[in-house]
């Protein structure tokens, strides 16, 4: 997913419509689930919720969200202007917003929930960018937010036999001395332990985690990789929900 990185070089790459701007359907089909059990159906006595996805690339994810979420409300911000252009017909609004500088373009706890998908890895300064996150959400609201694994299963082997794992990347030019074909972007990468304490130091609680399969899996082994998604300290893709402390 595309996110601000506060870098000219990078804001660059990540204009570039060739840097993949969307996240695994299956990844945000189950994060939409699970934010769809916290926030329940609209009622006829309360608002629907407001659900922000910062970082939203080309829309995906939150489209996938909008289908899960009946009658709420899903919105869009990303900084890339490319990104927004393709997000745009897939969502009710779009808008450009930054995590740095002055800050996303929405009013301090207005957010009922935030979809935070496969941007954290991208970031220079994930600690402001998760302070800004808690300033837009309410006391209490959500915030669904996912990375990929960096002790996912195949790692630990590929770390063992001394090859770069995936996900990881030493260039924003080439792929070096690790698994794929894609570069993405990816500045830090998070074990679950990590990520836990990363998010409960910004003011969160965490509730609850769990695995998402990677689409970049060779297609013999997804069957294992979907298996090891209920020991989520194992999985490819690491889901957190976690809800703003007052």
């Amino acid at each position: 997913m595309t996110a601000t990185t506060g870098r000219a070089g990078l804001r660059d790459f990540y204009e570039n419509p060739a840097v993949p701007v969307a996240s695994g359907h299956e990844r945000s089909l189950r994060q939409a689930r699970i934010l769809a059990r916290a926030l329940g159906p609209v009622a006829p006595d309360r608002a629907p919720a407001t659900v922000l996805d910062v970082g939203c690339g080309d829309g995906t994810a939150a489209a996938t969200a909008t289908q899960a979420l009946p009658g709420h409300r899903v919105i869009g911000i990303d900084w890339s202007q490319d990104a927004l252009r393709r997000a745009a017909p897939r969502l009710c609004a779009a808008v450009r917003g930054e995590l740095s500088g002055s800050g996303l373009p929405v009013a301090t706890g207005s957010a009922d929930a935030v979809l935070f998908s496969e941007v954290i890895e991208h970031l220079v300064d994930p600690d402001s960018a998760l302070d800004e996150l808690h300033r837009v959400l309410r006391p209490g609201g959500h915030l669904m937010l996912s990375t990929p694994n960096l002790a996912a299963w195949y790692n630990r082997a590929l770390v063992l036999a001394g090859v770069q794992p995936v996900f990881s990347e030493v260039s924003l030019r080439a792929i070096h001395g690790r698994p794929g074909r894609e570069v993405v972007g990816h500045l830090r990468l998070s074990t679950l332990r990590a990520l836990r304490s990363l998010v409960t130091a910004s003011g969160f609680e965490v509730v609850a985690v769990a695995g998402a399969p990677y689409h970049g899996v060779p297609r013999p082994l997804r069957p294992l990789d979907r298996a090891l998604c209920r020991m989520p300290s194992l999985a490819s893709i690491l889901l957190v929900h976690a809800r703003r402390m007052p």
